[in-house]
């Protein structure tokens, strides 16, 4: 019976005891984790739109570039580190109204088809 460290094995590991002693499995591992932990944050801290707001932008027309989308990530990331929680945040053109600690458009308006001019049930505003 093979040995490992004092301890009998009652098997032998495929590739042998030499591929059973080596350490680097396990920082494979913990490498991957902490890939996988980058990875899954970012993905966490990207903006994410409501179907009610990918509706607004579709049925309005409104397209926005990777640029207007980083200037809106910005303007969330400032206003949540002063506390907002639902903000108004206008953009050229456009208004959206963002849930902070979500990270959730929750609506667009463009200036042409807003008939009200009235947002309410906001805490914060900012502009992008």
């Amino acid at each position: 019976m093979e040995a490992i460290e004092g301890v009998n094995l009652p098997f032998m590991p495929i590739g042998g005891i030499q591929e059973l002693n080596k350490n680097n499995s396990l920082d494979s591992i913990s490498a991957g984790k902490s890939e996988f932990e980058k990875i899954f944050s970012e993905e966490l801290n990207k903006l994410k739109f409501s179907a009610h707001a990918q509706n607004r932008l579709t049925s309005r027309d409104i397209d926005l570039s990777e640029i207007e989308v980083n200037r809106l990530e910005n303007a969330v990331s400032q206003i949540e580190k002063k506390g907002g929680n639902e903000s108004l945040i206008l953009l050229d053109d456009k208004a959206f109204i963002i849930n902070i600690q979500n990270r959730t458009v929750i609506t667009v308006i463009d200036k042409t088809t807003s008939d009200n001019k009235v947002f309410t049930n906001i805490d914060s505003a900012a502009f992008a």
